[in-house]
């Protein structure tokens, strides 16, 4: 799953993209649109989303709410931990309360769209587009030092040009993000995920987030019924993306570009 990325452009810029199709308000806590050379789950990062009447950059924390049923099974393992720690079981009042202040640190990739958990979230009253310049997926390849390989980062080339993933954003949710925070209610959102194509595949034979690369997807992504935008769940076409950095935690515009190993050009990464 793509679990960090980075978004190096401009409010300017992202209106230029998007100029043709519509126009968008701009959020206060957008500022400047510093860039964010990376962008981890739970923190703060833009997109545009649909509101009443009007579109708007603004933003929201990373990672939609996990479903019911995987807190309840958090708060179960966490209440027997605590019973055999006391020698006693939980009043029935005691679990509900650990079931109403389990943490719920968010989901951040959204993949299974025929859940009820997701359902309620994917009307175009709740679709975001999520600007970013480059993503990673975390490799456990081992590189020719002996370690890990860690983030591998994709963009469309070492210039690493502004695109969108297809998001999802759910409103004003109350929940427990951090202990620390306790009981909350804020926006949050998460971005699509498919199957890999064959360049994020050697990194994550499992999954690559949606892109979406024209002001046509994202219309459609934007607008349309569900039957019709799911269509835009799909990976990029073989050979699109390209590798820009391996096993930084981020990925600035100044990074310097993957080199593949001598020899083959087709050669595999690991």
């Amino acid at each position: 799953m793509c679990h960090a990325y980075s978004i190096t452009t401009n409010v300017e810029a992202i209106r230029q993209m998007v100029q043709t199709i519509f126009r968008f308000d701009v959020a206060a806590n957008i500022g400047n649109l510093a860039p964010q050379t990376g962008v981890y789950p739970d923190m703060l990062a833009p997109i545009i989303r649909n509101q009443p009447g009007f579109r708007e950059l603004i933003k929201l924390r990373w990672g939609l709410p996990t479903s019911s049923q995987a807190l309840y099974k958090q708060a179960q393992d966490r209440a027997d931990r605590i019973a055999k720690k006391q020698g006693r079981d939980l009043t029935a009042e005691e679990f509900a309360e650990l079931v109403r202040m389990e943490p719920d640190r968010g989901t951040h990739n959204v993949r299974n769209t025929k859940s009820a958990h997701w359902k309620r979230w994917l009307g175009p009253e709740f679709r975001c587009i999520v600007p970013f310049t480059s993503f990673a997926e975390v490799s456990s390849e081992i590189g020719p030092d002996g370690k890990k390989l860690g983030n591998t980062w994709f963009a469309f080339d070492d210039s690493r040009p502004l695109a969108f993933f297809a998001g999802i954003f759910a409103p004003q949710w109350t929940s427990v993000r951090k202990t620390s925070e306790g009981m909350i209610t804020t926006d949050l959102f998460a971005f699509l995920t498919t199957d890999p194509n064959n360049v994020v595949a050697v990194a994550n034979p499992d999954a690559m987030p949606v892109i979406l690369r024209t002001p046509e997807e994202i219309e459609i992504w934007m607008t349309a019924p569900w039957e019709e935008a799911q269509k835009l769940q799909r990976p990029l076409p073989d050979g699109v993306l390209q590798i820009v950095s391996i096993g930084n935690k981020e990925d600035p515009p100044e990074a310097v570009p993957f080199a593949p190993p001598a020899g083959d050009p087709q050669q595999s990464l690991f």
